[in-house]
């Protein structure tokens, strides 16, 4: 049930996204503690787990921010070490996080976030190919951002990624707060962006849900590895669910 990402070996082919052995503090909190697993091009992974089993921090620490402090591991993105870069760097490698608060810039329009996401990555989506993901966007391109709906923001937030150089997107609980009906249309998006060949890693406290899209699943637990598998696995699974997810 339970398996282990592969350490990269000198001179060999790393998988396409893989994450060996991290471990991470945010001072003396040992939060991340010896997480491995491999993502193939173009997939959907859950990472799932209770409040406070490390999945943000995880993230946090695969996307190179400041917190928490990346102690010891690797962390291989298309052939790139993004372990030895910082936050600026990892993002120009393609490594793009959609943090749960979204951060929308206040007083910009739609159009605006999205270029100014382009300015340090022109050869990203263009915004003709963005509104055609997402026709909200278009129909709102002159709003203030920070005006649109919960949905609507959370678009926008993806969107700004996807305008970026973009090889594997982090999303933090892109459905909290969200009405069902929101939610599917986040979940269609994420599919159409899975067909354009981009690999994803989702957390997602609506662990159904993030289960139903995704291809396959870690689950972690104060902040190490407890199963890496299928994800229809862990629905089949109740006991694994009850356990880990407490659902």
């Amino acid at each position: 049930m339970t398996a282990t990402a592969t350490r990269p070996a000198p001179h060999a082919e790393p998988a396409f996204f893989s994450v060996w052995d991290i471990h991470a503090y945010y001072g003396e909190s040992y939060i991340v503690q010896g997480v491995s697993f491999t993502v193939h091009e173009g997939e959907i992974l859950a990472l799932l787990g209770r409040n406070g089993a490390g999945k943000t921090s995880t993230l946090r620490t695969i996307a190179r921010l400041a917190d928490p402090v990346l102690t010891h591991g690797e962390i291989w993105l298309d052939h790139q070490k993004l372990h030895e870069m910082r936050s600026f760097e990892a993002a120009r490698a393609g490594c793009q996080l959609v943090p749960e608060d979204r951060r929308i810039i206040p007083g910009l329009t739609v159009e605006e976030n999205l270029k100014l996401a382009q300015i340090a990555a022109p050869t990203g989506w263009s915004a003709e190919r963005i509104y055609d993901l997402f026709p909200r966007l278009r129909e709102r391109r002159r709003q203030e951002g920070t005006t649109l709906s919960g949905g609507e923001q959370q678009m926008l937030a993806i969107a700004r990624a996807l305008a970026r150089d973009i090889k594997v997107l982090l999303l933090d609980e892109p459905y909290e707060g969200l009405a069902p009906v929101i939610v599917q249309e986040i979940e269609k998006t994420l599919q159409l962006i899975k067909e354009q060949g981009i690999t994803t890693v989702i957390v997602e406290q609506n662990a159904i849900a993030a289960l139903k899209i995704a291809d396959r699943a870690v689950i972690l637990d104060t902040g190490q590895v407890v199963f890496d598998g299928l994800a229809q696995e862990v629905l089949d699974n109740e006991a694994l669910r009850a356990e880990y997810l407490a659902i």
